[in-house]
């Protein structure tokens, strides 16, 4: 008898055993491919640059421990695991409590939100979000550099929200799309006057330039017919964006338009044709010797955009594919479009450049873009409280020391 009921107890310490090491249910699959989802999902939008590997991975190893806590060697609790709850489940745990209609309402409710969640992660730019709680996340180590970027966003906190801009190569040029659309109270002279779409067939007959143009998509069209539908569409968008009558309207503009479809890159594309087009004509201006904006002296003396010809063919084309816009070419962009750019550079914290314009001789009539950058190459939106800004939308808390910020000579 002992031998017997030895033997039994063997066995049944097998069959635990079994049981324990089995692996992963349905259920808690389900739930580390859930982690891992939402982990490479997380940054739809350009993080800060101390983000590594590490910080995901320290992110998902406490929700997988989590998973593994969720076993059992109960066959109930399995199967609650792996039982996957339907809609018609939940109508039936409430039945009993609830009407018909409330309960629909709920579900249509729980439906729309995973639509928005789905939108807000494709969406080139994110939802605002609180800046002191972005800094404290994004740069947690005690470096110079962190304890330096930090002091700059706490600086900037009380008066202003952040949008994190998608981290690709038109981070520059979408940031200041994104300000347009979502700040502009009037259209500017050129846009309102002139028939914009003229342009590019002007641009190709006295220049030839168009012909190297390059879009990030295909298109059936010639490029100058692409670049006036380009145009044709931004002009289109921003008479939406002015006209609306409530920031609920043009926040449903702005998501129409970010979201990383063709629509998005031909109104970056339309940007990108305006700077050329600014540039045609200054320099034609510099050779007849008249003034020009002091940053024209700048865009011209490199070496590599000595005219408008090579300042196309080896910087503009490039933007968007290998490259973003350069300090010099913000200043060409806020002259374009007739906007001063007035950009936080938290790297610069402590000096004379933390707010610099673009450009920097400045227009005072020209509507401000508010952008922030840490590093000179992404940039992200900032998003002003009202309240802390005049009645002209200029802080009352930055007036540079000598009435404007001043660029150098190594842009």
């Amino acid at each position: 008898m002992n031998k017997t009921a030895k033997s039994a107890c063997d066995s049944d310490r097998q069959s635990k055993k079994v049981k324990t090491s089995h692996g992963s249910t349905p259920g808690t699959q389900g739930q580390k491919a859930d982690v891992k989802g939402w982990a490479a999902g997380k940054d739809a939008c350009s993080p800060g640059p101390e983000r590594s590997a590490k910080s995901s991975n320290t992110m998902q190893k406490p929700a997988q421990k989590e998973a593994r806590s969720t076993h059992s060697d109960s066959p109930s609790s399995q199967q609650c695991l792996m039982k996957t709850p339907s809609a018609e489940d939940e109508k039936g745990d409430v039945d009993l409590y609830r009407g018909e209609e409330e309960i629909q309402k709920e579900l249509q409710d729980k439906q729309q939100s995973k639509s928005a969640a789905i939108c807000e992660a494709q969406s080139s730019v994110s939802a605002a979000e609180d800046l002191q709680t972005y800094s404290e996340r994004e740069w947690k180590g005690n470096t110079t550099k962190c304890l330096l970027i930090r002091k700059g966003y706490e600086a900037i906190a009380s008066e202003f929200n952040l949008r994190r801009v998608r981290g690709d190569n038109y981070c520059a040029l979408r940031a200041t799309l994104f300000q347009l659309l979502s700040q502009s109270k009037r259209l500017p002279a050129w846009l309102h006057d002139s028939d914009i779409t003229k342009w590019p067939k002007e641009i190709q007959s006295d220049q030839d330039f168009i012909k190297e143009w390059q879009f990030p998509f295909e298109t059936s069209k010639s490029k100058v017919q692409h670049l006036e539908q380009c145009l044709e569409l931004l002009k289109k968008r921003w008479q939406e964006s002015v006209q609306c009558k409530s920031l609920e309207e043009r926040e449903r503009i702005c998501q129409q338009v970010f979201r990383g479809h063709d629509e998005d890159y031909e109104l970056l594309e339309a940007l990108k044709f305006l700077m050329l087009r600014t540039a045609v004509q200054l320099h034609s201006d510099m050779e007849k010797g008249s003034d020009v904006p002091e940053f024209c002296w700048l865009l011209f003396a490199r070496d590599s955009s000595k005219c408008p010809k090579t300042f196309l063919t080896n910087h503009l084309r490039h933007v968007g594919f290998s490259g973003g816009l350069e300090q010099v070419e913000m200043c060409l962009l806020g002259y374009s479009l007739q906007q001063t750019m007035r950009v936080v550079r938290l790297y610069k914290c402590d000096t004379e450049e933390f707010i610099t314009y673009y450009p920097n001789d400045h227009k005072k009539d020209w509507p401000p873009l508010f952008l922030l950058t840490e590093d000179d190459r992404h940039y992200n939106v900032l998003v002003p409280k009202k309240s802390k800004f005049d009645a002209y939308g200029r802080p009352k808390w930055n007036p540079p020391s000598d009435g404007q910020s001043s660029i150098t000579t190594c842009l």
